[in-house]
């Protein structure tokens, strides 16, 4: 048996149910599945993801254990009507993000998201080259002012949603007129040309369901604190490498690739990182469809396409929405840093969303522990 993938009748085996199910766990996400090379009529399944899976269903393992495996990466753990992926489609409330990209703004997607009237987002803000850190300061300044979230009527909270990504564009996009965002990128950035892919990638980077920011901001939010508070805990957990910062693995690897070729580019990552992060989304087995959306409108360097077509040969796995940013950024001749303003700017819409929707339920996001340090004795008593 491969030690990365194996055939279907392999997984039905270990997991011991009917091919139904390991079908609807791989539209789930669950269990990651590609064409099989020898067939293509037939697929392989992620060993990884067969075993979990096995594991839990085989019962070998108590409940406190299966609860820190799903909150690595398995089953939901939080109700949303936000937000959710299903048959390798994300969908915005209901609606299909991909075709929703077609023609809507940020705005237009914070609107549905936060279930709203028209948003407004105010002009404002000075150019200072360091976006990322300005979106900190604002953001920071009104945590200690802004009020609590608790209590307080939802359209009030709506309408202090506006505010605060106002407070993000001045830092992230500071264009004095007020226009859409995108445009105010585009001509912060004096690439008026990248408009309209610009406006296309913060649509559809605006929301992916309980990706780890948008938990940080849930968790935040569970608190109490004002919904600064918590666009700024996702703000910080987007920087992270393995999330938002992805981008810059995928930069390397364009640069690697034009100096030693796309698989010795290819190797060296896998060497050194166990990952090639420009490729792949547990979530999409099949190819990540914000990536190729986004890809479709705009005519990436010659190197970017070698190295989609290459990386998907050589590893079985598409581009994703981090190459795409990045390629984008190539295309239009972007600042080093624009995949990230652009994901920060596009996703505190979806921080925003839960946060309302957080503070709408009331409860406290307050998981257990389960000690594995030194053994702890009787307490005695006095």
């Amino acid at each position: 048996m491969n030690t990365l993938w194996m055939t279907a009748e392999e997984a039905l085996a270990l997991l011991g149910t009917k091919a139904q199910t390991l079908y609807a766990n791989v539209s789930r996400g669950r269990i990651r599945a590609k064409p099989d090379p020898a067939d293509p009529r037939r697929s392989l399944y992620q060993s990884d993801d067969v075993n979990r899976l096995a594991q839990r269903h085989a019962g070998r393992r108590q409940s406190a254990e299966v609860a820190a495996g799903t909150i690595r990466w398995g089953d939901p753990v939080l109700p949303t009507a936000i937000s959710t992926i299903a048959g390798e489609r994300l969908f915005y409330r209901g609606r299909d993000a991909v075709p929703l990209a077609e023609q809507s703004t940020l705005e237009e997607v914070a609107a549905l998201l936060w279930e709203s009237g028209p948003v407004k987002v105010q002009s404002g803000g000075t150019e200072s080259g360091a976006r990322i850190a300005a979106a900190f300061s604002g953001l920071a300044v009104r945590v200690v002012t802004d009020l609590p979230a608790l209590q307080r009527k939802p359209f009030i909270l709506r309408a202090e949603a506006a505010d605060v990504l106002s407070t993000a564009a001045a830092a992230l996009a500071p264009w004095p007129d007020a226009l859409p965002l995108h445009q105010r990128l585009a001509l912060g950035w004096k690439r008026p040309e990248a408009a309209d892919a610009l406006r296309k990638a913060l649509v559809l980077a605006a929301e992916h369901e309980l990706n780890v920011s948008a938990f940080a901001a849930r968790v935040t939010a569970s608190s109490g604190a004002a919904l600064s508070a918590a666009a700024l805990s996702g703000l910080a957990t987007l920087t992270g490498p393995r999330h938002g910062g992805a981008w810059t693995s995928v930069t390397r690897l364009v640069q690697q690739t034009a100096s030693s070729g796309v698989r010795e580019a290819i190797r060296g990552m896998l060497s050194s990182e166990g990952v090639v992060r420009a490729f792949g989304h547990r979530l999409y087995p099949h190819g990540d469809p914000r990536a190729k959306a986004l890809m479709a409108c705009f005519e990436a360097p010659p190197l970017y396409n070698a190295l989609a077509i290459a990386g998907e040969e050589l590893l079985g796995e598409p581009i994703n929405i981090d190459f795409a940013l990045a390629a984008m950024a190539d295309t239009f001749r972007l600042p080093d840093d624009a995949p990230l303003v652009i994901f920060a700017l596009s996703r505190t819409t979806g921080w925003l969303a839960h946060a309302l929707e957080e503070a709408e339920t009331g409860h406290l996001i307050r998981p257990r522990a389960r000690y594995t340090g030194v053994a702890v004795g009787p307490v005695e008593s006095a």
